[in-house]
């Protein structure tokens, strides 16, 4: 009994050794992710600042000639390259930053690139968006209910949400009109029709039903333009504008609207509907369409926000004095300002930025915060629908634009760091 129970103290022994290296190698891979995620991929400096490569961890930043990762770095002799640039002389332009880790152990490389001073004026107002599509694009299928009475659903399994139409029967179609007019007179023959599908062209055939109506239909829902409330994040010095912090995607398909063209209107805000747990709130806009109300055009639409030329200035931002700009790494935790029009006018409402992620997903949900502001939670809640583009500012500098609301909590939000609508 005496040896079975040696054997088996000795196998708990080895048990709590491979568990305990088990744990300390979880404990160092844990540490190993949270450093690299405290240092960014890519950065960018001011001309003439001396840039700093701590990030809140005991790293020192080399800088060097290559692109090689882990170089090692030695006295130059015959037949290599010295990697280090030479004691006191600025980097300019851009070049690569080796950190080391307790400015020995090197753990990542970033990316620096040297830019001018820059300075942005922070709009923060409502702005009515109207784009329309380069082509149809498909949302989904539906019933025809034919002449007999019977409902039939002849697209079924044949089209899919997020096709867009390119032709029928070898006929380019742009519009509804288009092709609202091509089934019209199809005689109840099958219909070739041209889809892009991702990245892929195919072609399907679908048969018009003879609807009771005495119209031939296709039974599918179709788009080919949009319209919506946002907000109007800066004003360069140019009249270029940059605007929502994410992409106008289609709300039923969820995919980003490959636009022909677009505008931006003034709007007015008629109803903000308060966020709750498990429901964001939304602001609701009357949007004029007539060019006495045209603030700009929409000339690209892309994953960080749309952009495009301001040619009429808003009221509300003629007197508005441009921020310089702060990138992701000088900002930090604690107060800050988001800038809307939520009341019928243009104001700024504390929040309080909790957390930075350099590496966020998307690249608009980098700074993370909590609104304070009792006028805010009072009006809204927190973060509605329309707020998105709202401008983040902190210590006098522009840093961001409001991106997303946290579905369970409305008084969370996510928000863009500013160069990554800048460098779009």
């Amino acid at each position: 009994m005496s040896d079975m129970l040696r054997k088996l103290w000795i196998r708990f022994q080895k048990s709590r050794k491979i568990i305990g290296y088990a744990g300390i190698m979880s404990c160092v891979i844990f540490a190993y992710v949270l450093l690299m995620d405290s240092i960014p991929d890519k950065m960018y400096v001011e001309r003439g600042e001396k840039p700093d490569y701590s990030f809140g961890v005991p790293i020192t930043g080399t800088v060097v000639e290559s692109t090689e990762v882990f170089a090692t770095q030695k006295p130059v002799q015959e037949g290599t390259i010295n990697l280090t640039r030479s004691t006191g002389q600025q980097p300019s332009g851009t070049y690569q930053v080796i950190c080391k880790l307790f400015g020995a152990i090197p753990v990542k490389q970033i990316s620096v690139q040297e830019v001018s001073k820059k300075e942005l004026l922070p709009a923060g107002t409502n702005i009515g968006i109207y784009v329309k599509n380069k082509q149809i694009m498909i949302i989904g299928t539906g019933e025809v209910t034919d002449e007999s009475g019977a409902k039939l659903e002849p697209a079924k399994n044949v089209v899919q949400s997020g096709d867009y139409l390119l032709a029928v029967d070898g006929e380019a179609i742009k519009t509804k009109d288009q092709l609202v007019r091509k089934i019209s007179f199809c005689e109840g023959k099958k219909l070739k029709l041209r889809l892009l599908r991702g990245k892929e062209q195919i072609e399907v055939s679908v048969k018009p039903v003879l609807s009771q109506e005495g119209i031939y239909q296709l039974g599918i829902w179709v788009r080919d333009d949009l319209a919506g409330v946002g907000t109007l994040t800066y004003v360069t010095d140019t009249m270029d504008y940059g605007a929502l912090g994410h992409g106008v995607t289609d709300a039923d398909v969820g995919s980003l609207i490959d636009i022909e063209q677009g505008s931006i209107y003034e709007t007015t805000i008629l109803e903000i509907r308060k966020g709750q747990r498990g429901q964001p709130g939304e602001m609701s806009g009357m949007i004029n369409y007539s060019d006495k109300y045209k603030l700009g055009t929409i000339e690209e639409n892309t994953n960080v926000g749309i952009y495009g030329s301001i040619t009429n200035v808003p009221k509300e931002l003629k007197r508005v004095k441009s921020m310089p700009v702060k990138y992701k790494e000088g900002i930090k935790r604690g107060k800050a300002q988001i800038i809307s029009s939520v009341e019928g006018g243009r104001r700024a409402y504390d929040i309080e930025i909790e957390q930075t992620n350099y590496h966020s997903d998307g690249n608009n949900k980098g700074i993370q915060f909590r609104v304070t502001d009792e006028t805010l939670l009072k009006d809204t809640g927190g973060i509605v629908q329309g707020m998105s583009g709202s401008p983040i500012v902190q210590d006098g500098h522009i840093i961001g634009a409001v991106t997303h609301v946290f579905i369970s909590d409305s008084k969370m939000g996510y928000g863009i760091f500013i160069e990554n609508m800048l460098e779009h």
